[in-house]
């Protein structure tokens, strides 16, 4: 874990630019040059049938918008950043980050793994849909744009924001790599306060680099969990970080967010839960059962506010992050 107040540096001169908009921000237009909206099929399944690689699961189909940027050159093959929404869908938090990347002269691509399922948002009943339905659908993204004319295969990222933040955290980890899309392969990795679960099998052998970003004051996702899941890659040499922002509430990279914490009304959590894997099925440690959001130990009412400062400083992180990953000026 990397906490800005001790004045650790998570990635080197990437955080020197911490607290400023990245370079060329003020002058480098962050509309798309061109916008293309891709279906592609993934499955409707439950986490049960994903852990254990039941492919027998209801075929979906979803969709993605892909913005190219301005600056690209006409043909060039362009880096990308595939982008997964929160329990509440796409928003601003997801536009915004897509028109940074684009500034940066980079595509990006965001999934809606809602609409084609039916749903308007799950905030509020979290089991309308399996936690790793969206880990299915980046790696049928991923799959996707490596095909692409227009992007290069080698430079890939993956980004998400809350439930997107868990999606694909959880695509990193060799072993659904293997069940699932075995030809899978990103540059890097950027959940945003994600759930982590206690214990997942083989959960810490993963293919780096992953930046996981939170705020200490999060009462929506635990940043505890993630402490500990993130210690214990450490421990087995994985090449991970991550980036506390102390006193920072859930989704404070929401530039249309207030900046006192707002209760979200109704909205489901397991920041209380002990949820691990056990012969292929999540398992509430208190129930001894099947983790179900039924179950006592889920919490509602969280809190979610803007943070300008860890906004700042989380995208001079990531943006220089990128440059490196993707070699661009």
């Amino acid at each position: 874990m990397v906490s800005f107040s001790l004045g650790r540096a998570a990635f080197g001169a990437s955080l020197l630019l911490a607290g400023l908009v990245p370079a060329g921000a003020q002058t480098t237009p962050d509309l798309a040059s061109r916008v293309e909206l891709h279906s592609f099929g993934s499955l409707s399944l439950s986490d049960a049938q994903f852990l254990q690689g039941d492919k027998k699961a209801t075929p979906v189909t979803i969709a993605g918008e892909l913005r190219f940027p301005a600056t690209a050159a006409p043909g060039a093959k362009l880096p990308v950043v595939i982008v997964a929404h929160g329990s509440g869908g796409p928003s601003p938090t997801t536009e915004n980050w897509s028109r940074i990347f684009n500034r940066m002269g980079v595509a990006s691509f965001m999934i809606d793994s809602f609409t084609g399922r039916g749903l308007v948002q799950v905030s509020t009943n979290q089991g309308a849909m399996g936690r790793f339905n969206m880990t299915l659908d980046t790696f049928r993204a991923q799959a996707l744009l490596a095909a692409h004319p227009r992007i290069d295969p080698a430079r890939i990222a993956v980004i998400g924001f809350s439930r997107g933040g868990t999606a694909v955290l959880y695509t990193a980890m060799r072993r659904f790599q293997k069940t699932w899309a075995p030809e899978f392969k990103v540059a890097g990795t950027f959940p945003f306060y994600a759930s982590c679960f206690d214990h997942v099998d083989e959960d810490t052998d993963v293919v780096g680099p992953i930046r996981e970003f939170h705020g200490g004051a999060d009462d929506y996702a635990s940043i505890q969990q993630c402490r500990d899941y993130f210690k214990r890659m450490k421990a087995a040499g994985r090449d991970v970080e991550q980036v506390e922002f102390p006193g920072a509430h859930h989704s404070y990279d929401n530039v249309l967010g207030k900046t006192e914490p707002v209760k979200s009304v109704g909205a489901q959590s397991q920041r209380s839960c002990s949820v691990r894997e056990e012969k292929g099925v999540l398992v509430n440690q208190q129930t001894k059962q099947e983790f179900t959001y039924k179950d006592a130990c889920v919490t509602v009412d969280p809190h979610t506010a803007h943070d300008p400062d860890a906004t700042a400083k989380t995208i001079a992180a990531v943006t220089g992050e990128l440059r490196g990953l993707f070699k661009l000026p």
